[in-house]
């Protein structure tokens, strides 16, 4: 089975094309599976378009759930087309978030920590002029979201969990037992997490997460599923086959697609 649960389009403003134009990428690749799963808006905003380049407006939210479930309708028997969202994690509205979506019936919904000390993730210039010390403590507040984000309850995915490495590769060597404590409660709180194959359009190069992690995440029995997280259709289904090769390299057996928000395990 071909899938890929990580997909963007048009309306969170720094993705290419329709929702449309990623379906039929995905039927050219034959893949069984496509997750759309665009960014939420800043729910907590009274804005109604906070970052327009980054997230959809929140008056756009209910067109876009009508038109994922319009394509799942109208590719039936063709291809599975599934309704996501790549939720941001923000512990203090959390409680929001969940009840707004329990309004829409949503197949999945990754959540990803995109911002750590009030900085997103991505910044290019937040490590400038930081201590050892401090660095070390960024990793771990970004670990401990991360761990808040396995115990919220709302995600049935766990996106990119290393990728504050995308703009500082020497994120990854910093030295702290973080990774590891968040492996294992993501295994206790029964997430799964992506390899998530956008990290080569960054500094670090490769995957999401490193294949240390996997390796760890192997060890604490955490299950794994595979997102692009493409924002253009020519990336859906990216290294599939390498991600898929890579896991039962590493030692896994198989992992997980969802529907309906329910986890199913399919092998490699």
């Amino acid at each position: 089975m071909k899938f890929d649960y990580h997909t963007h389009h048009e309306r969170c403003g720094h993705a290419e094309r329709s929702i449309r134009d990623y379906v039929e990428a995905a039927l050219e690749k034959q893949l069984d599976i496509i997750g759309i799963s665009d960014h939420s808006p800043y729910l907590y905003s009274e804005e109604d378009h906070l970052f327009p380049n980054i997230a959809m407006a929140k008056s756009h939210f209910p067109e876009y759930v009508k038109e994922v479930l319009s394509l799942k309708k109208e590719y039936e028997g063709k291809i599975e087309v599934l309704l996501g969202v790549e939720s941001d994690f923000f512990p203090e509205h959390i409680h929001m978030y969940k009840q707004y979506y329990a309004k829409y019936p949503f197949d999945y919904v990754i959540g990803s920590v995109h911002h750590v000390e009030g900085l997103n993730i991505f910044k290019k210039d937040r490590w400038e002029g930081l201590t050892e010390k401090e660095k070390q403590k960024t990793k771990d507040n970004y670990y401990t979201l991360i761990q808040k984000s396995a115990h919220s309850g709302v995600f049935q995915i766990l996106g990119h969990i290393d990728a504050m490495k995308g703009y500082y590769p020497e994120f990854s060597a910093i030295q702290t037992e973080a990774v590891d404590r968040t492996l294992s409660i993501i295994s206790e709180c029964d997430v799964a997490i992506e390899i998530n194959t956008s990290g080569k359009n960054k500094f670090c190069g490769g995957w999401y997460p490193s294949d240390e992690i996997l390796e760890r995440a192997l060890y604490h029995g955490v299950k794994v599923t595979f997102g692009s997280d493409a924002h253009t259709p020519a990336r859906v289904g990216d290294e599939f086959e390498e991600v898929q090769n890579k896991l039962k390299e590493i030692g896994f057996k198989e992992w997980a697609i969802f529907r309906q928000r329910k986890r199913f395990m399919t092998s490699l």
